[in-house]
């Protein structure tokens, strides 16, 4: 399993380091989170022994059952949407949360930073596509949303994350990544206080477009783990 999961990873390595060149970027600017959704623990552990060092989980008691197997030896990332009363169990527990969608999980999260040993990390979903089952702001309303989350000191707000429609042809969502790093550039030009460093978007099928346009983060795990 080892040897399947080396050569996928290389692959994807690859692949990921020519769309950062096309798009005059260097590859290690582009930061692989293996998405460990229905990953079972043994088969994690096979994925750090290859080397992955970043994992994002979608559910919380998945990602408590992980952690408690593997612990710190690796970074952890909750990519999936958070309800409030489960925040607190990921307490010290996570690097960084890509669904920050709501002014009252905002509130949830920078209370409880006063029972953890720093402020979360945290990117802000936007909603692009505006798809009913997906979660997120709307483009529109990001801007005033970040300026409401500014006195938070809990929060270190690191960038934006986006969920792209499913395509069979990925260059057709390639506006929905373009727009998040235009909305990006947009909110961070009069707010120089913004530190907007991160955009979270690209998945399996379309993380070469995403990277093209600019992510920094790209979530991958049926092109790695199948």
């Amino acid at each position: 399993m080892a040897g399947f999961l080396s050569e996928r990873l290389a692959d994807i390595n690859g692949r990921i380091a020519r769309a950062a060149l096309k798009s005059g970027r260097h590859p290690e600017d582009v930061q692989l989170v293996a998405v460990t959704k229905m990953v079972s623990v043994d088969l994690l552990g096979e994925a750090i022994s290859c080397g992955i060092r970043v994992f994002g989980e979608n559910r919380v008691q998945d990602f408590l059952a992980k952690h408690e197997a593997w612990g710190d030896r690796v970074e952890w990332h909750l990519i999936g949407h958070l309800q409030q009363n489960k925040a607190k169990y990921l307490v010290d527990k996570v690097g960084l949360i890509h669904s920050l969608d709501s002014i009252n999980l905002a509130r949830r999260l920078d209370s409880l930073s006063e029972s953890g040993r720093r402020s979360w990390r945290v990117l802000v979903q936007v909603n692009v596509a505006g798809e009913a089952t997906k979660y997120g702001l709307t483009p529109e309303d990001a801007p005033a949303f970040l300026d409401e989350i500014r006195s938070l000191k809990g929060l270190d707000v690191l960038g934006l994350m986006t969920i792209a429609p499913y395509v069979e042809n990925p260059e057709a969502v390639r506006p929905v990544f373009r727009k998040l790093r235009l909305l990006r550039d947009e909110v961070s030009r009069d707010r120089a206080w913004l530190n907007l460093q991160h955009l979270s978007m690209g998945m399996s099928n379309d993380f070469e477009i995403a990277i093209e346009e600019g992510a920094t983060m790209v979530r991958i795990g049926n092109a790695l783990f199948g």
